[in-house]
């Protein structure tokens, strides 16, 4: 059965979907003895060998982990000096990569697989993904604010959104997200000169955080 090339790349965790695709056109894909730049290739995964660095991409048992990330550490592959990584938490030989993104000062729920095509459904704007964050600021929040949140603001050529709020408090709320703008919610709130105390992911559409400590990571199986 035929496949496409960054389909299979990301079933065998090599990255995800998109990332797929950029190694593609940047040459960085063999198939058997040829080098392939063009994103949609196919191949036959019994009859066609494809390489990345030099070394033969094959299926891998798929791993998922949900990790309650602590502030002050990074979401990336990539190890600077003095700085704390994620993957300095999880306890794991299995190479794998960060869903999405939480910056460095934000806490809560994120996700490391090898699963590309399961990372893919998770992130790519296309599928709306609902994302669940918990924000608490040093004044209190006005309602029309919240309002002309969910209508949108327009910020370096980005159209920003929530989808749907929730006051908990006078300085504390829930916002749901189904966007993928970097640093989304800090430049809403900045738009407002709302200084953030804490800002905490509780959920990924149907994946919650529950009662999973910081810094405590599990295992699981998407349903």
């Amino acid at each position: 059965m035929l496949i496409r090339l960054q389909k299979y790349l990301a079933d065998c965790g090599i990255a995800s979907r998109r990332q797929a695709e950029e190694l593609i056109l940047a040459g960085k894909i063999k198939v058997n003895s040829q080098f392939i730049k063009k994103l949609g290739t196919k191949i036959d995964p019994k009859k066609d060998q494809v390489f990345y660095q030099n070394k033969i991409v094959k299926a891998k048992t798929l791993i998922y982990i949900m990790l309650n990330k602590p502030v002050g550490y990074t979401c990336t592959t990539r190890k600077f000096k003095n700085e704390k990584n994620i993957f300095d938490l999880v306890n794991t030989k299995e190479k794998l990569f960060p869903v999405g993104r939480l910056d460095k000062n934000s806490q809560g729920l994120i996700f490391l697989t090898n699963d590309g095509n399961w990372a893919y459904q998770l992130t790519h704007p296309k599928f709306e993904i609902e994302k669940e964050y918990l924000v608490k600021i040093q004044s209190k929040f006005e309602k029309k604010h919240l309002e002309q949140m969910k209508k949108g603001i327009k910020d370096d050529n980005d159209l920003l959104k929530i989808k749907s709020y929730q006051l908990k408090s006078l300085s504390s709320v829930n916002l749901i997200l189904t966007q993928g703008h970097k640093r989304e919610i800090r430049r809403l709130l900045k738009h407002f000169d709302y200084q953030i105390t804490r800002l905490k992911r509780i959920r990924v559409q149907r994946y919650n955080l529950g009662n999973l400590i910081e810094g405590q990571w599990k295992k699981f199986q998407p349903k």
